[in-house]
């Protein structure tokens, strides 16, 4: 064990922030994603929701500062649907992370799935809330 690192993190996930580099995808996917069929590096954080696996990366992981959208959520099919409830936590917790609000994307199914092919990893959880899919953009660490 390490200190500081939270035990929500996985040595093989915090090797994958790691290897990152900026402009790098990263999918927080729910339980229904199809993480194993469209990831090209698959990490497992099953028994974990994506909100409190969220929070513990975004303590190492900065933000895209560079591009108009940081972070991308699947849009719910029905276009009648109301937004789904965890986007606010999403919301929540990359603003307490970088200090600013950071808005959502909402993508289309299909095409959340295209982006998250090309996504440096996708990481599985175990969360039981509809369209709890989000994929961040890795921005650099400033000096200092």
């Amino acid at each position: 064990m390490l200190r500081g690192i939270p035990p929500i993190l996985s040595p093989e996930l915090m090797a994958v922030l790691m290897r990152m580099g900026h402009g790098d995808d990263l999918v927080l996917a729910d339980g229904n994603f199809p993480a194993e069929a469209v990831g090209r590096r698959v990490v497992r954080a099953d028994g974990h929701g994506v909100v409190p696996l969220l929070e513990a990366v975004l303590r190492f992981f900065p933000l895209d500062t560079f591009v108009e959208h940081p972070a991308r959520v699947m849009r719910p099919v029905d276009p009648h649907a109301p937004e789904p409830a965890i986007w606010s936590d999403f919301r929540r917790a990359m603003a307490a992370s970088e200090s600013r609000p950071v808005p959502l994307l909402p993508v289309e199914r299909f095409e959340f799935y295209e982006l998250a092919r090309s996504a440096y990893a996708v990481v599985a959880t175990g969360e039981t809330a509809v369209y709890a899919n989000l994929i961040l953009k890795k921005g650099v660490v400033a000096p200092g």
